[in-house]
């Protein structure tokens, strides 16, 4: 498309609009004192390196410099499919408000200008038959020029002025100096896009880094988790960052939620049903251009978002789960650049966890066998002294005449055998792997306070109140033992208690009307120091949020109130609802 200029040129025909000065010799007088201004127009937008800026500082300068009121770019989209981007000069952020949705170059002149990028330029912006209009609100514009900007050769955009200060048209000098600006700006913003990329290249190596630090530093997992959604929360730009694993009766768990504000979506399996979960597990990557409307996601979740990226953690020909990270429904898709490192991040994650996998199977190794040489000292030691202990006492008792020795010898040996049933019970725990844990819920808290016991020295007491095991869902009972290990081990850890206390109460009712358990856990230790680390109490009211609860602690059953109590609660079955 040539420049299709509305009258006749009086300074030598339709042509000359087409045509940039090639030098200072032979120019007008009108062009050459305009030289100056073109040369620090030039100067200002060469003069920075963000990529956005740079945009904003093209259009303020080429308005300056054609007269012009309003001056805008169209960002062509990576697939040359309509703008990416649209920054704009001269409308106020009330108006742009009012304007509502930027445009898309999707139709009308600017579309047009996308698929035959040549200088425009009009009187009247409505003659052209390509113009579909302005939106409500939208200032009235007549005067009209448009420039393509190329960068390393390829189209990036167009440059977009209209309105000329003082009615009246965008003459062959406006054409031929934009012109020129748009060259100096094309070499702006390639300098501009390379700086960004590496900065952004900079940012995805730095958070690789710190989810390789954390996974590795040997803390909780479920915090490693977190740090990896959190970062690729962060780097991606997106709404939210979701890690999702393996689940046990198939399909994939969300493990991780990076959210403003709770989500109510942590420990929610996607089905294997599901088609995006079959193409992630067999190492493929997902692009989704609107979550919102994709017939492959789960209406719930996905309602709130538009672009998606859902990448295979996979290491070595291994996939270890996905890597979720969904924009807003207003949100710019991705760019291939962004795909590229985010790929790589996620590959680097899944190295990472392989890595801390192997980790932890070194450290649970060494574990079970520390636990299997308490099992046989208690075995062989403890209970075969104790048992003998025992018969000396029963001896004893039947020796002595005495009733009150008889009657106190005798609870001794009751208290023995209890002590001894109790041991056995310890080392069966002991003995135990994890995939035999028991499926009633009764059972597994009785499990865990058991295995608790070994470090601790002494056995918490427990109480339950209510039927548990037939009130508490699968989802919120898994929970609930999870809730439960932590805070015995924040106990053992950290608390010096000499005494702990758990209940399990199944009839209480939550604060937004449900009926649901509540799980205390409280010991006469030292209690939370002040600067204290949190990390396993943020973890316990982030499993509470996930299922609609919520978690806290307070003083504990020692005297004045020492020590800390740890409540978490739940619904039982909690409610599905979005991210």
């Amino acid at each position: 498309m040539s420049v299709a200029p509305d009258s006749p040129d009086p300074d030598g025909g339709p042509d000359r609009a087409a045509r940039a000065p090639r030098g200072l010799q032979g120019l007008s007088a009108e062009l050459t004192a305009r030289v100056p201004q073109l040369l620090e127009a030039m100067r200002s937008v060469g003069s920075g390196l963000e990529l956005h800026s740079t945009l904003d500082r093209i259009c303020e300068t080429a308005a300056q410099l054609a007269d012009a009121r309003y001056a805008a770019i169209g960002v062509v989209a990576e697939d040359g499919n309509g703008l990416a981007d649209f920054v704009y000069y001269g409308v106020d952020e009330e108006t742009a408000q009012r304007i509502g949705r930027l445009p898309d170059g999707h139709k009308g002149l600017l579309g047009a200008l996308i698929h035959d990028p040549d200088p425009v330029r009009h009187t009247n912006l409505a003659d052209d038959r390509r113009s579909c209009g302005f939106p409500e609100h939208h200032p009235p514009m007549r005067s009209f020029l448009g420039v393509p900007i190329r960068v390393q050769g390829e189209i990036f955009g167009n440059l977009y002025l209209a309105e000329k200060h003082g009615g009246g048209r965008f003459n062959d000098y406006d054409l031929n100096m934009v012109r020129v600006l748009a060259t100096e700006a094309g070499i702006a913003i390639g300098n501009a896009r390379l700086y960004e990329a590496a900065q952004q290249r900079e940012r995805w190596i730095d958070g690789s880094v710190a989810v390789t630090t954390a996974l590795l530093s040997g803390g909780d997992a479920e915090d490693a988790l977190q740090v990896v959604a959190e970062q690729a929360r962060r780097l991606s730009g997106s709404a939210a960052g979701l890690v999702l694993l393996p689940a046990e009766e198939g399909g994939l768990e969300i493990v991780a939620v990076a959210l403003e504000g709770p989500s109510k979506t942590l420990g929610m399996v996607i089905p294997p049903e599901s088609e995006f979960v079959a193409e992630i597990l067999d190492g493929k990557a997902v692009f989704v251009e609107d979550a919102a409307t994709d017939r492959r996601m789960l209406p719930e979740p996905a309602r709130a978002y538009g672009p998606m990226m859902m990448l295979p953690l996979q290491s070595d020909g291994r996939v270890l789960g996905a890597l979720v990270t969904p924009r807003t429904r207003d949100g710019r898709p991705f760019t291939e650049t962004e795909r590229i490192l985010a790929a790589q991040f996620a590959s680097q994650a899944a190295l990472a966890l392989m890595m801390a996998e192997a980790q932890r199977d070194r450290e649970r190794l060494a574990v079970y066998e520390d636990r299997d040489r308490i099992a046989r000292d208690l075995h062989d030691l403890v209970i075969q002294r104790l048992f003998a202990t025992g018969m000396m006492l029963e001896s004893a008792q039947r020796r002595s005449v005495v009733p009150e020795v008889q009657e106190g010898v005798g609870k001794a040996v009751d208290e023995l055998d209890v002590t001894i049933q109790e041991i056995r019970t310890a080392i069966f725990a002991l003995q135990q792997g994890p995939a035999e844990v028991p499926s009633g819920l009764r059972t597994r808290v009785l499990r865990e306070i058991n295995m608790a016991a070994v470090p601790l020295g002494f056995k918490p007491g427990h109480r339950f109140i209510g039927p548990v095991d037939t009130l508490v869902g699968e989802l919120t009972g898994k929970n609930l033992i999870a809730a439960l290990r932590e805070a015995l081990s924040n106990a053992f850890r950290h608390s010096g208690a000499s005494r702990i206390d758990v209940v399990v109460d199944a009839t209480v009712h939550l604060p937004d009307g449900q009926q649901g358990v509540r799980l205390s856990v409280a010991d006469d230790g030292v209690g939370i120091p002040d600067g204290g680390r949190r990390s396993g109490l943020r973890n316990l009211k982030r499993r509470a949020e996930s299922l609609g609860g919520d978690s806290w602690y307070g003083a504990g059953m020692g005297e004045g109130g020492g020590g800390t109590t740890v409540v978490w609660q739940a619904p039982y079955a909690p409610r599905v609802g979005p991210v």
